[in-house]
C-alpha cells in the first residue's frame, strides 16, 4: 500500500495539475448532470402545462422549474437564455411570472 501512496505523491510532485485536472473533470461532470436534470424538470412542467393537466398547478411548477434552470445556467456562465426559451418552447405565461418568485415553501 505504501508503494501506491509513494507513487501518487511522486505524481503530485512531478505533475500537480494531474490531481487538479481530475477534480475539475468531476466538477464539470456534476454541473452537466445537474443542468440536464433541471432541463428535464422544465420540459416535464411545460408539457404538463400545455396538456392542461389539472392534478397539479403546472404554471407555478413551470415558473419554479424555469427560474431554477436559469439560475443554474447563470452560475456556470450562461447569461443569455433566448435560445433555450425558443428550443424548449417556454411560453410567455411562464416567463412573465419569473420576476417575483416566492421562496419555496411559502
Amino acid at each position: 500500500m505504501s508503494g501506491l501512496r509513494d507513487s501518487l505523491d511522486l505524481i503530485r510532485i512531478v505533475r500537480p495539475e494531474a490531481g487538479t485536472a481530475a477534480l475539475e473533470h468531476e466538477i464539470q461532470a456534476e454541473r452537466a448532470s445537474s443542468l440536464s436534470a433541471a432541463e428535464r424538470r422544465v420540459i416535464k412542467a411545460i408539457a404538463g402545462l400545455k396538456n392542461g393537466e389539472t392534478n397539479r398547478d403546472w404554471l407555478a411548477e413551470a415558473r419554479q422549474a424555469v427560474w431554477a434552470y436559469f439560475v443554474q445556467r447563470e452560475l456556470i456562465g450562461f447569461r443569455k437564455h433566448h435560445e433555450v426559451i425558443r428550443d424548449l418552447g417556454i411560453p410567455d405565461e411562464v416567463l412573465n411570472g419569473l420576476g417575483a418568485m416566492p421562496a419555496k415553501g411559502r
